[in-house]
């Protein structure tokens, strides 16, 4: 028996469908309680994955000094790609990133196997995936209460983990920016831009 009614369908779809990616220039100077941070981890814990393997680990950066590091590669990955879409007018003007904005950081972390996973003996990246299901239900628990979550990913891998003095025994999967916002928006910022268009059910179907 399904034991959602109507009101939790409804609660459900307005929070995916409000869900947004936040830039810097949208974050708020307030703290995020322990407690409720504790919840979106606690959200992002009860994700699937592969063989019940929970190959994530979540590290929050509030260091300054860090950040600022972090914020220099941003930079420096940035130039190379504006030199890609040097054509495109709309890039220069894009505010990618919250880096040293938002309340704080999150280095989103998969741990490599030491052994066979079940699931995961042919197809090595459903790990990975695993880890971004864990991404996806923190961002939905963060729009519950607020708090705005960007994904940054125009940062060399490497340098963030020699950063943040994570060994290799993981890979970064995903830096977060974390924080309460000013606002959110009624539509996904690039859409409303026109960098890109929505696309239907009848564009991603096929039967």
């Amino acid at each position: 028996m399904n034991k959602f009614n109507n009101k939790a369908i409804s609660s459900l779809k307005a929070i995916i469908s409000s869900r947004r990616d936040i830039r810097g220039n949208r974050f708020l100077n307030k703290k995020i309680d322990d407690k409720i941070l504790n919840e979106l981890l606690e959200a992002a814990n009860n994700a699937p994955s592969v063989g019940f393997s929970q190959p994530w680990k979540f590290i929050i950066v509030k260091d300054n000094k860090k950040r600022e590091k972090v914020y220099k590669n941003f930079l420096k990955e940035n130039k190379k790609a504006k030199k890609i879409f040097k054509t495109n007018e709309i890039y220069p003007n894009l505010k990618l990133e919250g880096i040293k904005e938002s309340y704080l950081n999150i280095a989103v972390l998969y741990k490599k196997p030491k052994k066979d996973v079940l699931g995961q003996t042919t197809q090595k990246k459903v790990g990975e995936y695993s880890v971004v299901c864990a991404i996806q239900n923190f961002w939905l628990m963060a729009r519950v209460y607020g708090i705005g979550v960007g994904w940054v990913s125009i940062l060399k891998a490497k340098k963030i983990k020699k950063i943040l003095g994570i060994n290799d025994d993981y890979k970064l999967i995903a830096y977060l920016t974390v924080g309460y916002v000013k606002e959110f928006l009624d539509e996904p910022e690039l859409k409303k831009i026109g960098w890109e268009k929505k696309r239907t059910l009848n564009d991603i179907t096929k039967l």
